[in-house]
C-alpha cells in the first residue's frame, strides 16, 4: 500500500515522455508549491486575500509569459505550459487564475494583437511580475455571448474614451496594465485597449473598480466588478491587431487550454489525497482501502484522470502543430471541467467529514473546479460549440 505522498497519480506514463527541460520545470514549480503555496494558501483562501509576497518566487519560476518568445518571456512549448499550469493548480486554482489572467490573458493578448512598440513597452516588465495584468472582457449582461458587449470607445482627438461596465476580472482592482475591450462607436467593431496606472500607482479618472465579494470558491483571486465612466485612453494604447471580436477570439482559443490543463491539476490532487487517505484511515479495524468500495471509486477515478491527461497531451501536441481548432479546445475544456468535479467530488466523500475541513485541501479544490468549469465558457456553452462543428447548425440564434 502506498504511504502518505507516494501515490501515482501518472497511471499511464505519460510524464516519462516529457523532455528534461520540461521534467525540471515541473519538479521546480512542484517543489515550490510544496514548500511555499501550501503551507500558506488556506488561510489567505479563507480570508479572500491574495498572498502577494509569492509573486517574487513565482517570477523565479520561469513561467511567466508562458509560450511568448522574447521579451523576457520563456517560450515554452504547449504542453510546458500546461504541464506549469497543471502543477500551480495542484497546489491552488486561485494562484493558476492569478497567473493564468496575468501571463496568458493579457500579456498573451498584447503579443498577439500588440505592435513591435507596445510588446517592447509592456511585456519584460509584466514578465519579472514588476507590472501585472488584467483582462477585462466579460461583462455584467454579457459572460458567455461576451461577442455582444456593450462598453462603448469613441475616438476624441488622439485619445479614445471609453464607457460602460465590466465584471468578474481578475486582478481587476490591483493591476498595472489592464487591457480592456470595447465596441468602437464610429464602425461597430471590437477594439483592444491597454489601460496603464498612472505615475503614482493610481488608477486612471474614469476607471473604478469593486472587489466582487462572497465567493464560494477561487476565494484568493480577487475578481472586481468595473464601471469604466469617459476613461481616457492614448490612440498609442490602442492594440493594432485587434479590428473585430475574431481577433479576440483568437486569443481565447489560445488561451482555452490553460483551463483544461487546470482541471487536470485539481484532479491529479484530490486523487492523490483520497488515495493517501484510503491507505491511512482505518474504520472496523482495517484501512478504508481494503474495502471493495473504496477500491472501485479510486479505479475509477484514476480512469477518469487518464483520460483527462491523454486529452490534454494530445490538445498540445495539435496546438504545437498549429492544428487545434477552436471546437477541439471546446471538447477538451468541457469534458476535462466535467471529470475533475467528479474527481474532486468523489475525494470529498471518500474523505467523509474530514473531507469538509480546508486543511485536507479537498473542499477547496472541489470548489475552485465549479468556478473552473464555468470560466472560459461554461459546460454548456462549451457543448453547443462542438455541436455546431458536428452538425453545421449553430443552436445560438
Amino acid at each position: 500500500m502506498a504511504p502518505t505522498g507516494t501515490v501515482n497519480s501518472d497511471y499511464f506514463l505519460l510524464d516519462e515522455e516529457l523532455t528534461d527541460e520540461e521534467t525540471a520545470l515541473r519538479d521546480r514549480i512542484r517543489a515550490y508549491v510544496d514548500t511555499d503555496i501550501l503551507p500558506v494558501i488556506n488561510e489567505y483562501w479563507e480570508r479572500a486575500e491574495f498572498p502577494h509576497q509569492l509573486r517574487p518566487g513565482l517570477a523565479a519560476l520561469g513561467i511567466i509569459g508562458s509560450t511568448i518568445e522574447g521579451y523576457g518571456c520563456p517560450g515554452l512549448s504547449r504542453r510546458a505550459a500546461g504541464i506549469a499550469a497543471r502543477e500551480i493548480a495542484r497546489g491552488d486554482g486561485s494562484i493558476n487564475t492569478y497567473i493564468g489572467v496575468h501571463s496568458s490573458l493579457c500579456m498573451g493578448t498584447i503579443a498577439m494583437l500588440g505592435s513591435e512598440e507596445q510588446k517592447q513597452r509592456w511585456l519584460p516588465n509584466m514578465a519579472t511580475l514588476e507590472r501585472t495584468g488584467a483582462f477585462a472582457l466579460t461583462e455584467p449582461d454579457h459572460g458567455s455571448d461576451s461577442v455582444a458587449l456593450e462598453t462603448i470607445a469613441r475616438r476624441d482627438g488622439g485619445d479614445w474614451v471609453l464607457t460602460g461596465h465590466k465584471r468578474w476580472i481578475g486582478n481587476g482592482d490591483a493591476a498595472d496594465v489592464v487591457v480592456i475591450f470595447a465596441r468602437d462607436q464610429a464602425d461597430g467593431h471590437v477594439k483592444g485597449f491597454v489601460m496603464e496606472k498612472d505615475d503614482d500607482g493610481a488608477h486612471p479618472r474614469g476607471y473604478e473598480p469593486t472587489v466582487i465579494t462572497g465567493k464560494m470558491g477561487k476565494r484568493a483571486i480577487l475578481q472586481s466588478d468595473i464601471v469604466i465612466e469617459d476613461l481616457r485612453i492614448p490612440e498609442a494604447n490602442r492594440l493594432v491587431g485587434c479590428n473585430s471580436f475574431h481577433d479576440v477570439s483568437k486569443v481565447l482559443t489560445a488561451t482555452r487550454g490553460g483551463a483544461a490543463w487546470e482541471a487536470v491539476g485539481h484532479a491529479m490532487a484530490a486523487y492523490e489525497i483520497a488515495a493517501s487517505y484510503a491507505a491511512e484511515r482505518r474504520q472496523f479495524g482495517k484501512p478504508i482501502a481494503s474495502f471493495q468500495l473504496v477500491q472501485h471509486k479510486l479505479a475509477n477515478m484514476l480512469a477518469e484522470l487518464t483520460a483527462m491527461q491523454l486529452m490534454c497531451t494530445r490538445m498540445a501536441e495539435l496546438a504545437d502543430s498549429g492544428r487545434l481548432t477552436g471546437p477541439m479546445a471546446s471538447m477538451v475544456k468541457m469534458s476535462t471541467a466535467q471529470k475533475a468535479k467528479w474527481i474532486c467530488s468523489e475525494a470529498r466523500d471518500m474523505l467523509a467529514g474530514n473531507g469538509v475541513l480546508l486543511e485536507r485541501h479537498v473542499a477547496r479544490h472541489l470548489t475552485d473546479m465549479d468556478i473552473v468549469s464555468t470560466y472560459e465558457g461554461t459546460d454548456s456553452i462549451q457543448s453547443l460549440l462542438v455541436g455546431r462543428d458536428i452538425t453545421g447548425i449553430s443552436a445560438f440564434r
